[in-house]
């Protein structure tokens, strides 16, 4: 009878936390959090090297994850253009050019996906090269976290902040591997507490902490400025985006959520909409990521209210505490986020377990070429990998398949 009345009580309180399909709870507030080990160090870049105003930055993002959520009720995942970031931050570009490369490649995203290019491309990806693609993901973001864990060729080697820092990665992997399915505790909720509660221990928070209010602001940029972005960094962007942001995330949610896949399609339609609109007012250049996705799902995340819940955070720290965001991330450990963003790689390279045979040279080809010059490449040598052994094996007479030499069966495509 008692425990009848528990579990009655329980499911009460589940049905409290969803409203239609979307819930609100500690496991998605901490799925929310999961990607926050990509964002962070780009975000420091934009806002403390290149000047991009904190409102703007912060406020079109969490609106954007909002609208995505709302739309698609699945966590989806929205990270910088790494490309465009790491360019943008290495060369100290001015706001302006940040803004017109991520508005000329959102036209570029736009055009593709409405021309049914980018679902063309999808379709004559095979299998085992988006696995090669996830595969090398992993093996970047695991090394990574691994070099944030370590202070690599940050923090001198024994001194005490280096110890700290080590001690505080060893902790949080444990917090990782023992609270990540906790639902009262979930380990990224706790993780960020810790991380907050180190940073007011070395007496920083106060120093960091000012109220006040701002709005994004309205940018302006011309089409020199465009121009200019698109040939420094938004061409070499846009593969990288089409492997990573497009074919590796569908391919992610059609495997965390197969009865409810998007398409190709429809993930570059939302990089042209929301790059064309949110540059106009202070938004970074956005896409979706494979890794972003897994982290959020690997810290809880299941429903588009990780999307609502990270949305309004984000929009209450653009709007109140811009001038705050800086030196909270700043000070922040990088240990602690060095753990989270190692356990999501070891997680995404765990798909090498699951290739088939036949998939393992072009796989291997495309984590390789990615990881020793960039996922374009990968993308081009695995795909060249690929259809090399479909053409040996088809002259010798050894392949079934009576289809068209490029045309991939559906076990083939993901």
């Amino acid at each position: 009878m008692i425990a009848t009345l528990l579990r009655e009580q329980k499911s009460r309180g589940r049905r409290k936390m969803r409203i239609g399909s979307f819930e609100f709870n500690l496991r998605e507030l901490a799925g929310s959090m999961g990607d926050f080990g990509t964002l962070f160090p780009l975000a420091i870049g934009y806002i403390v090297v290149n000047g991009m105003n904190p409102a703007g930055f912060l406020v079109m993002m969490g609106l954007t994850n909002i609208a995505l959520g709302l739309i698609y009720k699945l966590p989806m995942p929205l990270q910088p253009k790494k490309v465009i970031a790491v360019t943008a931050i290495a060369q100290k570009w001015q706001p302006e050019l940040i803004y017109a490369s991520g508005f000329g490649t959102g036209i570029v995203w736009l055009f593709l996906s409405l021309t049914g290019w980018t679902q063309k491309l999808a379709n004559h990806t095979p299998k085992s090269v988006v696995r090669g693609i996830q595969i090398a993901l992993g093996v970047m973001l695991g090394w990574q976290g691994l070099k944030w864990i370590i202070g690599w060729q940050k923090l001198t080697v024994m001194s005490n902040e280096w110890i700290v820092n080590v001690i505080l990665g060893i902790i949080a992997v444990i917090i990782v591997l023992t609270l990540r399915e906790n639902r009262y505790a979930p380990a990224a909720v706790v993780l960020v507490v810790l991380g907050i509660a180190v940073v007011a221990i070395k007496g920083e928070l106060l120093k960091v902490f000012q109220v006040g209010f701002e709005l994004p602001p309205i940018t302006i940029f011309s089409f020199r400025d465009i121009y200019q972005g698109m040939m420094l960094a938004g061409f070499v962007q846009l593969p990288l985006t089409a492997t990573n942001a497009i074919i590796a995330t569908s391919a992610l949610i059609k495997e965390y959520w197969p009865e409810r896949p998007v398409s190709e399609k429809k993930l570059a339609l939302n990089m042209g909409v929301i790059n064309v609109i949110v540059t106009l007012f202070g938004g970074m250049p956005m896409c979706h990521g494979a890794g972003g996705l897994a982290g959020q799902y690997y810290f809880g995340a299941r429903t588009g209210g990780a999307n609502i819940i990270e949305g309004i955070i984000e929009i209450s720290l653009g709007l109140f505490f811009s001038k705050s965001i800086v030196g909270l991330f700043t000070a922040f450990p990088m240990g602690i986020i060095g753990a989270m963003l190692f356990m999501v790689g070891f997680v995404l390279t765990k798909y090498v377990f699951t290739l088939r045979t036949k998939d393992i040279i072009p796989a291997a080809v495309t984590a390789g070429v990615s990881l020793i010059w960039n996922m374009a490449f990968g993308f081009i040598a695995g795909f060249l990998a690929y259809f090399t052994i479909k053409y040996y094996f088809r002259a010798r007479g050894k392949c079934k398949s009576c289809s068209s030499f490029f045309e991939l069966t559906p076990d083939s495509r993901m």
